[in-house]
């Protein structure tokens, strides 16, 4: 079920004021926000409803036993088998092939012929962020951060719509606490929770689908056929893409959790204005950047070692981060040039002698600039669907330089001039437009909203894409 379509804005018509209702009974609202989030998740396919179900048991129950147990070995016997199980189920639906068909090759570099049966497997969407979210519970329930909590709070912070089949990753200490107490529709900013949404749709259904319509799936099918022009500008096109389809995607999200009374955290924060591949990780999908820190590169020692060791957990850190994103060797491709990077970074900064430079607006633009190539370089792999045709982009780029160009248009230099220029302005302009807007009277702000999607809606290219993080 996508945002951006009737169906789901029927379903949220019934679920808002029955959620509401039952609010103050929080006995009969869990049960009713798992139902509806199941309703959501089984317009996919309704048989991986169970797996859900299967996901929210299976955590729940080693919680339950870990909080249970005092003696050391065994809690960890217990952590081990809860996040091998949730690992094992991520991946036989999402590695299965790629490491049958990975074996397979490697065999036939030395002549041997091992018979495997690559199966046709269905990938559920959003299994990647709800098997996150339960490996969170378990670790933290290990750590002693919280205690786990009944069954059906666990149920309905596992399986909530607005997260689960994208994301923002949200940990237990974020959003189970909201579930202690009635939410008070008083207090609900809908200002900034109908800003979210208008801001999204817009990014969304005109910037992320125009250009993959106009520009970024043709360089990127056939790269041979297009100026380097072209090419370069599908790169930079692709990169505002994949931008305004996941932004888009995760303050819709926000928005409509807190029309529901929850908050979620930020996910984005102008990452395309980062100063260094380290800044960019700060600011790009933030909730999976802190997930994987400290779930992933802080268990695997952090920088609490020599300088290699430090190096191999950052690189191990992107690499496995990559994987994350796509069953593909181009996605580890991916993940190993962030890692160097942020490797070279490190090594840079902690060079003996280094005598540290004031910063100044020439020196952190020159540092934007060249962070956004190595983040642009970065997405050819992520977008190409083979080394080959990583490969085809990369030439193509440096060969075809006068050709035509009947793909660079006004209209998308102007959807890539929106993309990143609206990561520079300042930080209270969304605030002052928020502020602005929850001044109006009920009646106009009716208006402006409606303005606002008729406005999108006309813009926007007919038919709506999948979300690009729904693969992950």
């Amino acid at each position: 079920m996508l945002f951006p379509t009737a169906t789901f804005a029927i379903f949220f018509m019934v679920v808002l004021p029955l959620s509401w209702l039952l609010m103050s009974r929080g006995e009969r609202w869990r049960p009713f926000i798992v139902a509806s989030s199941y309703v959501f998740y089984s317009a996919w396919d309704w048989r991986f409803v169970f797996l859900l179900a299967f996901s929210t048991v299976w955590n729940q129950v080693f919680a339950v036993a870990i909080h249970k147990r005092t003696e050391a070995r065994t809690r960890k016997a217990l952590l081990t088998a809860a996040v091998v199980g949730d690992v094992a189920l991520l991946g036989y639906f999402k590695y299965y092939g790629f490491f049958v068909t990975s074996t397979h090759n490697l065999f036939s570099l030395v002549d041997l012929n091992v018979p495997l049966e690559v199966r046709s497997i269905v990938l559920p969407v959003g299994i990647s962020f709800f098997t996150f979210m339960g490996i969170s519970y378990i670790v933290d329930t290990y750590r002693g951060d919280f205690e786990p909590v009944g069954f059906g709070k666990f149920a309905a912070y596992l399986s909530f719509f607005p997260h689960l089949v994208a994301g923002p990753i949200v940990r237990p200490g974020e959003l189970l606490p909201q579930f202690d107490s009635p939410r008070d529709p008083r207090y609900v900013d809908t200002s900034r929770a109908f800003f979210l949404i208008g801001t999204g749709l817009f990014m969304k259904v005109v910037i992320a689908n125009y250009l993959a319509g106009s520009i970024v799936d043709q360089v990127f099918g056939a790269p041979n056929q297009h100026s380097s022009l072209e090419v370069l500008v599908g790169i930079y096109a692709y990169a505002v893409q994949i931008y305004a389809d996941f932004f888009g995607y995760t303050n819709i999200a926000i928005g409509l959790a807190l029309i529901l009374g929850f908050r979620f955290p930020q996910n984005f924060d102008s990452p395309y204005a980062a100063v260094s591949i380290q800044d960019f990780w700060r600011r790009w999908h933030m909730t999976l950047s802190r997930w994987l820190r400290d779930y992933l590169y802080i268990p695997l020692g952090g920088n609490r070692g020599s300088r290699l060791f430090t190096y191999r957990n950052l690189m191990l850190t992107m690499l496995l981060g990559g994987l994350w994103h796509g069953a593909g060797w181009t996605f580890v491709a991916w993940g190993a040039i962030h890692g160097t990077a942020l490797v070279a970074e490190r090594w840079w900064r902690e060079r003996p002698g280094l005598v540290e430079r004031p910063s100044t607006p020439w020196r952190r633009s020159w540092h934007r600039f060249a962070t956004f190539q190595v983040v642009c370089f970065a997405w050819i792999f992520f977008r190409a669907d083979s080394f080959a045709d990583a490969w085809d982009v990369i030439v193509r780029l440096f060969t075809a330089w006068g050709e035509p160009s009947p793909l660079v248009t006004g209209g998308v230099l102007a959807a890539i001039a929106v993309g990143i220029g609206s990561q520079y302005l300042p930080s209270r302009f969304p605030l002052a437009i928020m502020a602005r807007f929850s001044r109006l009277p009920i009646p106009a702000q009716a208006a402006v909203l409606s303005l606002a999607l008729l406005v999108t809606h006309a813009m926007g290219p007919e038919g709506v894409a999948p979300f690009i993080y729904f693969q992950f």
